[in-house]
């Protein structure tokens, strides 16, 4: 794993190794219905040698029955960060008694205390209440039944395609605003809004993925046919309404930083996006058409590019004679009908949203 790896992927990282269907999983699973309990440290640095004592060395290849048999022994078992390996078992951990720690049980107060010293996450196995725990860092995490995680997974999927329902709608309605060249800054924020709620909850989902293992298929599928576009629209949005000034700071990336009740400040979001203390949520802004090009089918986007950079601004294609089209390079007669038309369709689409 990398060092410079953020809090969140390295969970992510160990929660795929425990998840359903992995070998680790198994053997834990098969700790769980023995009723045997386990300390298990997912690594062998130079710290968590220090805070080791006694026990076998073994370094033998990882395999779930090996592991179930030395959960029989007393002490904790020290395998590679992987989980390939098996280094050694029955080994007595020391960690440092005045680290801070609101766990009770002999196990549990252990694996937070030989994490937080270490910064190796240690997995504790409770025979009494039958859970796995995935102490990392400051952090415990429950390892839970996959029907526990279907559940929730489930309802996020609800709210996700509710929230995808409501971002095509403004976007629809943003479509038709370029059209009449009548964009405010507020129209864009509330696009930007909803693309960053998606966001969060692609994310969250893919938490659920990665805890499922084995057993989230069918959730993968559903979030990949949900999540499908979104990036493209989130750079095309960019590219639409980025500030001329190749100086100014314009991303869609920095929503990530406010929080929920940031969010749902169009002002809020509009600040953070990077349009500057001048322009209000009423201000008046214009589209470059790069997404509305986008739309037009059978026209690759080096067209799109070209057409543009030529014409300047979705406004001026709009205005854009047949034969003007065919001034720009690689525009023929048939690439220009095609152009014309899909411009029609957009505008057509457009006075349609503003009657509804």
């Amino acid at each position: 794993m990398a060092l410079d790896s953020s809090p969140r992927d390295q969970l992510i990282d160990y929660l795929r190794l425990l998840a359903p269907g992995t070998p680790l999983r198994e053997g834990l699973e098969r700790i769980l219905r023995g009723r045997t309990g386990a300390l298990v440290v997912l690594g062998n640095t130079r710290e968590v040698q220090q805070l080791s004592t006694g026990g076998f060395v073994l370094n033998v290849p990882y395999t779930p029955t090996a592991l179930r048999e030395l959960a029989k022994m007393d002490g904790a078992i020290i395998i590679s960060s992987d989980a390939s390996q098996i280094v050694g078992a029955g080994v007595h951990l020391m960690p440092d008694p005045s680290i801070e720690t609101v766990e009770t049980g002999t196990r549990h107060r252990t694996a937070d205390r030989v994490s937080r010293q270490t910064g190796v996450p240690v997995v504790s196995v409770s025979s009494s209440m039958s859970t796995i725990y995935l102490y990392l860092n400051e952090h415990r995490h429950l390892v839970e039944h996959s029907d526990h995680i279907l559940s929730r997974a489930n309802q996020a999927l609800q709210t996700l395609e509710r929230y995808k329902a409501r971002l095509l709608e403004v976007t629809n309605r943003l479509s038709a605003l370029e059209v009449s060249d009548q964009v405010t800054v507020k129209d864009f924020a509330l696009v930007a809004q909803r693309i960053e709620m998606v966001r969060r909850l692609q994310l969250e989902l893919s938490g659920y993925v990665v805890e499922l293992g084995s057993d989230g298929r069918l959730l993968t599928l559903q979030l990949h046919e949900l999540s499908a576009g979104m990036d493209e629209l989130r750079d095309l949005l960019e590219q639409d309404y980025r500030p001329s000034d190749p100086a100014a700071t314009f991303s869609l990336q920095a929503l990530e930083n406010l929080s929920t009740t940031e969010l749902l400040e169009p002002l809020a979001v509009a600040r953070a996006v990077g349009f500057s203390s001048t322009e209000h949520l009423d201000t008046r802004i214009s589209t470059r058409g790069y997404r509305q090009m986008a739309q037009i089918n059978r026209l690759p986007n080096v067209f799109g590019a070209r057409l543009i950079e030529h014409f300047g601004s979705l406004q001026g294609l709009f205005a854009a004679s047949s034969a003007e089209l065919q001034e720009v390079d690689g525009v023929g007669e048939s690439r220009a009908r095609i152009i014309r038309d899909g411009l029609v369709r957009l505008a057509e689409s457009a006075y349609t949203e503003r009657m509804t």
